[in-house]
């Protein structure tokens, strides 16, 4: 597995969190069991902190207000690209990066736009962030598992980038 580390994992886990857009963002409920819901994210901007939409009035609204510690999980199995973050939850309200962050896209769960009652913005702060990529392209990952699974050796160190990041 290659490490990758400093500011170099910082950029790639931005553009693995944009580019793969759906997190399952989990909080905990009343009764203590963690709960998923998608998300589609809108950025993950210079100082680490991951954007959604959503409506004030939700239960995930209602338990990161009781428990900020949170979860996002992206996947994209067919790149085989993962990262997993925790953070602290926060309800933001501020027009001007409404404005900025919405997208006519978002129509589907806001019917009248930034004019939805209700409408407010998420942000989840990264305390801990890892992934998980390639680190060849697909046939020399292919060749790659093909060779330790004839040889019974492990897979080649590079077949997996990873970075965790501590922020």
């Amino acid at each position: 597995m290659t490490e990758v580390t400093g500011t170099e994992a910082l950029s790639r886990a931005q553009e693995l969190v944009e580019e793969i857009d759906v997190a399952m963002l989990t909080t905990r409920d009343e009764n203590g069991n963690l709960v998923s819901r998608p998300m589609s994210t809108r950025r993950m901007d210079g100082t680490g902190d991951i954007w959604f939409f959503t409506d004030a009035d939700t239960k995930k609204v209602e338990e990161a207000e009781s428990d900020d510690e949170v979860g996002l999980s992206y996947c994209d199995p067919k790149g085989m690209r993962y990262v997993s973050v925790a953070g602290r939850a926060r309800i933001v309200h501020d027009d001007a990066l409404m404005q900025e962050l919405y997208s006519p896209s978002l129509e589907v769960w806001f019917e009248d736009g930034l004019d939805t009652p209700g409408i407010t913005l998420l942000r989840v702060t990264p305390v801990e962030i890892e992934f998980w990529e390639p680190g060849q392209n697909r046939l020399e990952q292919a060749a790659g598992m093909l060779k330790a699974f004839v040889t019974r050796d492990a897979p080649d160190d590079d077949i997996v980038r990873h970075a965790k990041i501590t922020c």
